[in-house]
């Protein structure tokens, strides 16, 4: 999904024009930009949670010749997601499985054995 289907189905569900609701959007994305680069923690109850992390510094491998590459730390945005929109991505994903099937079956199998 991209920018403008989210602004389609906004305008969709609002009434409000494409025009207006590409302004509301793109207003709210700079925001939470603009709150990351000051290195606030940005929460939306019920969505999930926004915030800067900084990694830490590593060694790491150039692919192509094997040689040791030294890694600085760095600030990194994440998310995560609220228990709500988990289980809402979860029972989603559970309509897609057959009847009596579980998500973690083969998990559960090969943990006992």
């Amino acid at each position: 999904m991209t920018k403008a289907d989210i602004v389609r189905l906004i305008a969709q569900g609002t009434g409000l024009t494409k025009t207006d609701t590409a302004a509301v959007v793109d207003g709210f994305i700079e925001s939470v930009i603009e709150a990351l680069e000051r290195g606030d923690h940005i929460e939306i109850r019920g969505f999930g949670t926004f915030k800067v992390v900084e990694r830490a510094p590593r060694t790491g491998r150039n692919p192509r010749t094997g040689s040791e590459v030294k890694i600085d730390s760095r600030k990194a945005p994440t998310f995560k997601a609220s228990k709500e929109l988990r289980a809402r991505v979860e029972n989603e994903n559970l309509k897609d499985k057959g009847p009596g099937e579980k998500k973690d079956a083969v998990w559960q199998e090969e943990k006992a054995a």
